[in-house]
């Protein structure tokens, strides 16, 4: 029997420019995601920054997990942004 593969896919490929959500979005992730890689404190300084995503990973069963360059800690995917490329 063939093993099926469940394919992952990024919303923000490395390199991608993204903005942290605001603090009020980070308050309500840290009160009600209850999983694995908790928000910290020292990331909530981070709200609204624009960062550079750095590594993409993937936690079993899909939830996408990113490391942004200078920024602390892991971001889940649903905590960054797109940043409009116009000004």
């Amino acid at each position: 029997m063939e093993r099926l593969k469940r394919v992952y896919r990024e919303e923000f490929p490395v390199g991608t420019r993204v903005r942290i959500k605001q603090a009020a979005d980070l308050d309500e992730f840290r009160r009600t995601w209850n999983l694995h890689h908790p928000l910290a404190n020292e990331q909530m300084q981070y709200a609204g920054q624009i960062a550079t995503v750095s590594s993409v990973g993937f936690y079993h069963g899909g939830d996408e997990l990113y490391g942004l360059a200078g920024v602390p800690g892991t971001w889940h995917g649903q905590l960054p942004e797109r940043v409009s490329e116009t000004p």
